[in-house]
């Protein structure tokens, strides 16, 4: 811009110049002098007009390709990253950026991360264990089918082992696929407000017909008539019911079902009066397919755990009672 206005008051000097004269006369040689003052003027600064425009236009692509280039290698490596997730490398990164937004998603990966490697290693084991658990029923069924095909087994005593294991396959089954389901990170469930004495009533009933084979009673310790608590009404009966159905295993003759209201949580509580549960076994009760004295497949406290502290956010604690038994406490946060 100053440029232009140092061509416009040099062409108005020039023009001044070709229509006064010195002294009242026209002047050609002042003319010319100045004439050529002017565009040795003109000349020099557009040499030093274009070196100046050159060389801020030199620092301005260079502090562009910088700024350019301090934002886009970050998102080129977290972009990296995200695409090494997806292939199943859950490797953690220790990325340092400036930037807080960049910081916090890098953060954010890494959480992610760490979650997925958890939990793939998780059903890794899952599998493979599963896989394990399967074959001892289908291994015992085979064996005593050929026991009859070949005429080496009675029959009758061979078919009710049959089916006895497959009733324990069936039932593994069933823990299998609800265990998985309660896993799928992509499982979305429904909370909803819920009368948890019902509830517990409920499951009682649903089990009744089985303590009462192994002559066990079912008693009651409830604060209130009723219990109003958020949520899923679907997985905290199941959870019930796995706890109810290990009580009767080990019961002697009582089981007792209590719920109460504190402070700041809610207490629901499964107890008996068995032999309670060994040190050892205490420590691991809550481990998957991990099978304890008389245990089935070690999949249904496994259950409870889940249920409780990951679905509801709570927490579930196993002891022996002062006199003699076992006890379960589920603690939910209100």
């Amino acid at each position: 811009m100053q440029f232009i206005l140092y061509m416009v008051m040099a062409l108005l000097i020039n023009f001044a110049v070709r229509f006064f004269a010195v002294e009242g006369e026209f002047n050609i040689r002042a003319q010319q002098d100045v004439y050529l003052e002017t565009s040795g003027f003109l000349g020099r600064f557009g040499i030093i007009s274009f070196v100046l425009f050159g060389i801020m236009f030199l620092i301005a692509a260079f502090v562009t390709y910088c700024l350019a280039n301090s934002i886009t290698r970050p998102i080129e490596k977290l972009n990296k990253f995200a695409l090494d997730i997806g292939r199943g490398d859950f490797s953690q990164n220790d990325f340092e950026f400036n930037e807080i937004e960049l910081e916090e998603l890098n953060s954010a990966l890494n959480k992610s991360a760490r979650q997925l490697a958890v939990y793939d290693s998780e059903q890794k084991a899952f599998f493979q264990n599963a896989s394990h658990e399967l074959r001892t029923p289908l291994m015992s069924i085979k064996c005593y089918a050929e026991g009859i095909s070949f005429g080496i087994m009675e029959p009758k005593a061979a078919s009710e082992t049959i089916l006895k294991e497959t009733d324990k396959l069936s039932d593994l089954v069933t823990d299998l696929l609800y265990i998985s389901k309660i896993d799928n990170i992509s499982t979305a469930y429904t909370f909803k407000e819920t009368d948890l004495i019902e509830l517990i009533r409920a499951c009682a009933m649903r089990q009744e017909a089985l303590g009462a084979k192994e002559m066990i009673n079912f008693s009651f310790d409830f604060s209130d008539n009723t219990l109003y608590y958020k949520c899923i009404e679907e997985l905290l009966s199941r959870a019930i019911d796995n706890l109810l159905s290990n009580a009767i295993r080990y019961a002697k003759g009582e089981i007792i079902l209590s719920a109460h209201k504190r402070a700041d949580r809610v207490e629901i509580s499964i107890e008996d009066d068995g032999d309670g549960i060994d040190s050892e076994v205490l420590e691991h009760i809550f481990e998957r397919f991990y099978k304890g004295t008389d245990g089935v497949h070690g999949i249904g406290l496994s259950i409870v755990k889940s249920i409780v502290e990951e679905q509801h956010k709570g927490h579930i604690i196993a002891e022996n009672r002062i006199g003699g038994g076992a006890k379960f406490i589920i603690t939910l946060p209100i």
